[in-house]
């Protein structure tokens, strides 16, 4: 499933336009990466939640190489499916 295909879904289940649907999803996906980048956690209920989590500076290796590298610390986006997610898999 893409994003056309969620505007689409969003469009016939809340019987609104495509339009409003496609701003929804904008609106939403805005939403949750602004409260990222500000370090907050965002729960959704009954699906899951998201957070920043920062990966530690470790030693790796190039793979075509074979030479051992230093891979820098950064920050990544965690997401924790919600109990109710998970039972309906």
């Amino acid at each position: 499933m893409n994003k056309r295909d969620i505007i689409s879904k969003m469009s016939k289940d809340a019987g609104i336009t495509l339009d409003q649907a496609k701003k929804a999803l904008a609106a939403l996906i805005q939403g949750v990466s602004t409260a990222l980048q500000r370090g907050e956690r965002v729960t959704l209920s009954g699906f899951g939640s998201f957070e920043i989590k920062l990966r530690q500076e470790r030693m790796g290796r190039n793979p075509k190489t074979g030479k051992i590298i230093k891979i820098s610390a950064k920050r990544k986006v965690k997401f924790n499916p919600s109990q109710q997610l998970e039972n309906s898999l």
